[in-house]
């Protein structure tokens, strides 16, 4: 019998025991892992250095990184931010520091700073963390108690906190109990392009806006003089760093835009168009008011080798080319078709986007318990009292950055100061 059984070996899991054991520490505590290894996302986040939170001390702010959870997370961070976080980490020995984007990693840029602070504390506190224990079903028993059956025993509990994760099989037990599952999709991956234009300058990174255009809609009920509704307006799109990698394109420009639009690019079966505008202060006719003036200027130059603006000379050239430009010709003799197609390349890039790849090791789902189920003051369950979530077991989700361990972080603090008031 504990007082309080954690399911799910992970940031959230652990944050949450170490609480509760502080402020409580009579209480019997015991996290149950799956696995043979524990904080196993806190290993490979950030490269193996650990992106422990982000720098945005103003939960307004803070909130406008999560697409799913915004409005929820507010009250949560106005009392646990990512100010109080760095504070209980500094406070246990770990040095941290905010690097230029905001990310706030350890000092010794090694994950395993992190793992040994909370390793320490939840041994130091007597919690229990039960390895290869894997939950083959919960039940509720009476006066909202728990229990959780493993491979061969039975372990009974009067709070049952769910730390899992995007775990299919828990949200199924969850499912079980009445809980509305949001369906997940994938989030903060990147895009799978094969382009001319990309291939041989893997490695260049030019801040860029990108939009994905709306689909076409075809209907069969309008006459045949309306062949389509063309909708304008991008339905997404972001600025930011972008990367050209070997399959294509990545960095935060990208990345945000799978977070923000990870339920529209499943319903395209991660197969769209991508538009890239690699000088963003300049509109498409700006930029062709620009390369007019360098044609009026550099007449004799060829073009090819013309830096004519801030931008990587292995892309400039793979654009030059991609508008119809050779080697040899001059500005003096680039026709007005092929100065458009160049300003167009510039300002205006259509990428073709078929399928997509994992960022990392760093697995984020959109997806989870329904968020209308859940107490934000307590992160306790609105169906079963006794029985709370935290972390990406819930339907939230952010950016990359550091925010989805804040999302874990501030969960796991609320539910222990639940549990904590709740047995005084």
């Amino acid at each position: 019998m504990f007082d309080v059984i954690i399911v799910g070996g992970g940031a959230a899991g652990f944050y949450t025991a170490i609480h509760i054991a502080e402020k409580s520490p009579a209480l019997k505590i015991a996290i149950f892992e799956k696995g043979k290894t524990v904080l196993s996302k806190v290993r490979v986040s950030g490269g193996g250095r650990c992106n422990v939170t982000h720098a945005e001390f103003i939960p307004q702010n803070l909130v406008l990184n999560y697409p799913r959870g915004q409005k929820e997370l507010l009250g949560p961070f106005h009392t646990h931010a990512p100010g109080d976080v760095m504070a209980f980490f500094e406070d246990r020995g770990v040095s941290l520091k905010i690097e230029e984007d905001g990310r706030v990693f350890p000092v010794s840029d090694n994950s395993q700073s992190i793992i040994d602070c909370l390793l320490g504390e939840a041994n130091r506190l007597d919690v229990r963390v039960l390895k290869n224990s894997a939950v083959k079903q919960i039940s509720k028993l009476e006066n909202d108690s728990w229990q959780i059956t493993t491979m061969n025993k039975h372990y009974s509990t009067k709070h049952l906190v769910i730390t899992t994760g995007s775990s299919p099989k828990v949200w199924n037990f969850m499912a079980g109990l009445g809980h509305q599952i949001v369906s997940p999709v994938p989030s903060l991956f990147t895009f799978n392009i094969k382009d001319e234009r990309l291939k041989g300058i893997q490695g260049v990174s030019k801040n860029v806006s990108v939009e994905i255009p709306a689909k076409k809609i075809f209907s069969s009920k309008v006459s045949v003089t309306l062949k389509s509704a063309v909708i304008d307006e991008p339905v997404l799109q972001s600025e930011g760093p972008l990367l050209v990698t070997h399959w294509g394109l990545s960095g935060p420009a990208i990345l945000k835009l799978s977070a923000w639009g990870a339920n529209i690019l499943n319903e395209y079966q991660y197969n769209f168009r991508i538009t890239v505008n690699w000088m963003p202060d300049y509109t498409t006719g700006a930029m062709e008011n620009f390369l007019w003036e360098i044609k009026a200027s550099e007449p004799k130059k060829t073009v090819l080798r013309t830096k004519a603006m801030n931008i990587a000379k292995r892309l400039w050239i793979k654009l030059v080319y991609a508008a119809g430009i050779e080697n040899e010709t001059r500005w003096a003799d680039l026709t007005k078709i092929q100065l458009q197609n160049l300003a167009m390349q510039l300002t205006a890039s259509s990428f073709k986007v078929e399928g997509k790849s994992t960022f990392k090791e760093e697995f984020v789902t959109a997806g989870g318990i329904d968020l209308k189920e859940i107490n934000f003051k307590t992160f306790e369950s609105k169906i079963h009292q006794n029985l709370f979530f935290a972390g990406e077991v819930i339907n939230v989700d952010a950016i990359t950055g550091g925010f989805n361990f804040q999302n874990a972080w501030t969960g796991g603090y609320m539910v222990a100061q639940a549990i904590s008031k709740r047995v005084k």
